[in-house]
């Protein structure tokens, strides 16, 4: 491994460093070269970050040692991706903040596949799961990968749903691999990780926090052409991944429900603000048709 990607891999495990902070050192410093020779005074003053800061992160590259590390990650078949490297997805390439490090376990050619992500209400309805079986199953059949978040509700059963039907799932976590939440789906985490695809920008020790769901989102719209939104409350995060989404760029998909349904005002509101309608699998397709058209004829 190039000594450029075991540099940001240590890095990347710095406690405290936030995104936007690694981003900087690298802007600043592609190589990470000149950041292993310096003081942490030097540091603190090239990089336009605190005493403190900079006194973690010299402490940190220089009493941790990357090779052990990568050996347990080997132990464990967790393979980190570098946004240097030549399999890091195209499209989340693209967005605005992408992860500088993504770890990955199992089949990582499901990067390379056309994506979908489908998310929604954690306490998901009878009317929820019936369309999830209306959708998955053809657009399985077309060959799209579905990316969730294996929350509890629509994600997971999107998971499972996708897996009986013998396509390929990603689940993007919002905490490592070693500490998978919610716990009770460790099972489906597993069953993931074998056959399909586990994905997390977080180092495989980290515990799960509440911001961490929010900032995952953005990875699950940003490896999808789309997102689908089952269904999803006034307030809820998947309306986060659908504003994430048309941040990015990306088209997002709304099933419609009731006007009597908690969980069908999020999704409701989503059409009314330009979200495309969804009643079967054709609206995705003709919809994604018709923005790769747009493409070409640029």
């Amino acid at each position: 491994m190039q000594m450029e990607k075991r540099r940001l891999i240590i890095l990347h495990h710095c406690p405290g460093l936030t995104i936007k902070a690694l981003q900087n050192l690298l802007m600043k410093d592609p190589t990470l070269e000149r950041l292993y020779t310096m003081k942490p005074s030097d540091i603190a003053s090239y990089f336009t970050t605190t005493q403190k800061q900079a006194q973690s992160i010299y402490h940190h590259i220089h009493n941790n040692n990357v090779s052990q590390l990568l050996s347990i990650y080997k132990e464990q078949s967790i393979l980190p991706l570098t946004i240097w490297d030549k399999d890091y997805p195209a499209l989340l390439k693209e967005i605005y903040d992408p992860p500088v490090v993504l770890y990955t376990k199992g089949n990582q050619h499901l990067l390379k596949t056309r994506m979908l992500g489908i998310v929604g209400a954690r306490l998901m309805s009878t009317y929820g799961n019936h369309s999830l079986n209306k959708l998955i199953p053809p657009l399985v059949k077309e060959k799209f990968t579905i990316v969730s978040g294996l929350a509890k509700g629509v994600d997971i059963s999107a998971h499972q749903l996708t897996m009986e039907m013998g396509g390929n799932t990603i689940a993007v976590l919002g905490s490592g691999f070693f500490q998978i939440y919610p716990k009770e789906h460790l099972s489906y985490a597993e069953k993931i990780a074998s056959c399909h695809l586990l994905l997390s920008e977080y180092p495989p020790y980290t515990p799960p926090t509440r911001w961490n769901f929010p900032q995952r989102n953005r990875i699950i719209s940003g490896l999808s052409e789309g997102v689908i939104i089952i269904e999803a409350k006034e307030k809820s995060g998947s309306l986060i991944t659908a504003d994430q989404a048309m941040e990015q760029g990306r088209e997002v998909f709304a099933v419609p429900g009731s006007i009597l349904s908690e969980t069908s005002k999020g999704t409701n509101a989503l059409i009314q603000q330009g979200a495309k309608l969804v009643i079967s699998h054709h609206d995705i397709l003709e919809e994604l048709c018709s923005r790769e058209m747009i493409k070409i004829n640029k």
